[in-house]
Formats: structure tokens, C-alpha cells, sequence
């Protein structure tokens, strides 16, 4: 079944109907994206209603979410949400993360959070940690970041991703769905550096509601080739997108909704994984 795009705000319609976009898009034309962001949210703390806030802030502004409609949301106040942060001196470093911390000029607490969070290190040089993240990401110190985290009675703290990313997507998607009657995905991002390339932008470190590769393997081109190798990142695509307008200093707008993006609807919620290139294919070990 093919699926063409509908000059219906972005969302992509099947003649008589609009629909979350759907597994086939052989032949679809290009269209629009449109990124919003999600304005007037508070400083969230551990307990807050996530779902519940971003909601009211989508209802003030006359927003409402619609069937194919991606929330994008910052890991950062996911974390905050479902109390990930970690008070610095409240952290007993083990010996190895005392050396990791002497190799990697790091506070040796953080260090131990960084091993805590970890499947492995996988470089050190002074000032960077690269970690397979216990989730299986590859990224700097394990995620762990101390930006934009209040300090709190006992003192500094550093933030961790959460502890299921993929699962804090499926509650959202939940909740959000359910109070605007919409099929829509989420995508939980965060803003990471990439190998050879300076400088950071948005991944996807959790999903629901879409597949996060699009496999275009069978379509051809426009000289009628069939493609053989063609698997888009769109969870990252969409991520990175949100992140233009959600911002990583004191923009303080922590989430966006990115309308007309194509994707593969996923109603089983597999989550991130087929994101990740799994050991057998690095070429770097």
C-alpha cells in the first residue's frame, strides 16, 4: 500500500483519511517537515509530571498533537523527572575509576559513574572518556553531564541518562497519545559527538512509535536502480532536527514536535536497538 504526502499540515493521508505514516513510501513525493517547539514548560524536578506538563504547554499554545506527529524530548529532563541525578561527593571511587580518573584528568566520582554506567571504556585520553554505554551506545563519559543540574542539598550533582530510555519514550507516547487521541511517536534525545566529525548533534537514545531505520534496500532511484545498501537513520534524522530548536545552553525548551517527517510506524515499540552497529561490524577494533 502506498502512503503520498497530504497538504494537510504535514501529516501524510491515505485519500480519504489522515494516518500515522506507514511501513511502504515507494513512490512518495517530497514534502514538508515543521519544527516546534514546546514553550512555557517549567525547571523540572525528580517526581514531576513529565507527560502531564508538556501537555498543558501543547494545549495553552493551541497545539495539539495529530497522528504522525513525533514529540521529540531532551534526555536531560527525562533524567531529571525519574531522579537520575547523583550528588558528586555521595560517590565512593573504586581503585580503577581512581585510575581512570588519574589517566582521564575526571573528578575520580564521576569516573565511578562513569564504570557504573558502562559495558566498557573503549578510549581514554586526558579530558574524554569513550564508553559503550551500559545500553549499548558509544559515547563520551557515558552520557553523565553536569550542565544545566542544580545544585541540591548535598551539593554538586552530575546527571544520568535514564534507565530504561526506550521504556521513558513508551510512557510518554502513552500518556500523550491517549490525552490528544493521536497515533504519534517519541523520540528521547540527546546532543553527541560523532567519530571524525567536530561538534555535536541530536541522536536518538530512545524510541516508541517508529522504527528508528528506515530501509529503502528494493527501491530504486531516479535512473530506475535498485538500491542496495540503503538504511536511513531516521530516528536520528528527526532528533537531530528537534534539536535546532530545543538548544543546549539557556534556551530552556526541552522538547519539540517535528510534523511530516516519513517514518516507519512500529505499534510493537521495539525500541533504539537496530540503531546500533552491533561489534561484529566495527571496522575500528
Amino acid at each position: 500500500m502506498h502512503w503520498t504526502p497530504a497538504r494537510t499540515g504535514g501529516r501524510l493521508r491515505r485519500r480519504d483519511q489522515a494516518i500515522t505514516p506507514s511501513a511502504d513510501f515507494r513512490g512518495a513525493t517530497a514534502h514538508a517537515v515543521s519544527v516546534t517547539p514546546v514553550v512555557g514548560l517549567p525547571l523540572f524536578r525528580a517526581g514531576d509530571d513529565l507527560a502531564g506538563a508538556i501537555g498543558e504547554a501543547l494545549a495553552r499554545a493551541d497545539m495539539p498533537l495529530h497522528d504522525g506527529d513525533v514529540l521529540v524530548v531532551a534526555q536531560k529532563v527525562v533524567s531529571k523527572v525519574e531522579d537520575r541525578a547523583v550528588p558528586v561527593r555521595t560517590v565512593v571511587a573504586r581503585p580503577e575509576a581512581v585510575d581512570l580518573a588519574a589517566r582521564s584528568l575526571k573528578d575520580p566520582a564521576v569516573a565511578e559513574l562513569m564504570l557504573r554506567e558502562s559495558q566498557e571504556i573503549v578510549r581514554v585520553v586526558p579530558g574524554v572518556v569513550i564508553t559503550r554505554h551500559r545500553t549499548g551506545h558509544v559515547l563520551a563519559n557515558a552520557g553523565i553531564d553536569a550542565s544545566n543540574v542544580p545544585k541540591g542539598e548535598a551539593g554538586e550533582a552530575v546527571l544520568l541518562w535514564p534507565e530504561d530510555p526506550d521504556a521513558s519514550a513508551r510512557r510518554l507516547r502513552s500518556a500523550l497519545g491517549a490525552r490528544f487521541g493521536a497515533r504519534i511517536a517519541v523520540v528521547i534525545s540527546d546532543s553527541l559527538g560523532r567519530a571524525w566529525r567536530m561538534g555535536t548533534t541530536g541522536h536518538a537514545i530512545g524510541v516508541a512509535g517508529l522504527k528508528p531505520l528506515r530501509d529503502r534496500r528494493g527501491e530504486t532511484d531516479l535512473f530506475g536502480r535498485e538500491l542496495q545498501a540503503t538504511l536511513i537513520g531516521v530516528a536520528d534524522e528527526i532528533a537531530a532536527a528537534a534539536s535546532l530548536v530545543m538548544g543546549e545552553a539557556a534556551e530552556g525548551v526541552p522538547a519539540a514536535v517535528v510534523r511530516g517527517a516519513v517514518f516507519v510506524a512500529d505499534e510493537a515499540d521495539e525500541g533504539v536497538g537496530e540503531l546500533i552497529r552491533p561489534l561484529a561490524q566495527d571496522l575500528f577494533r
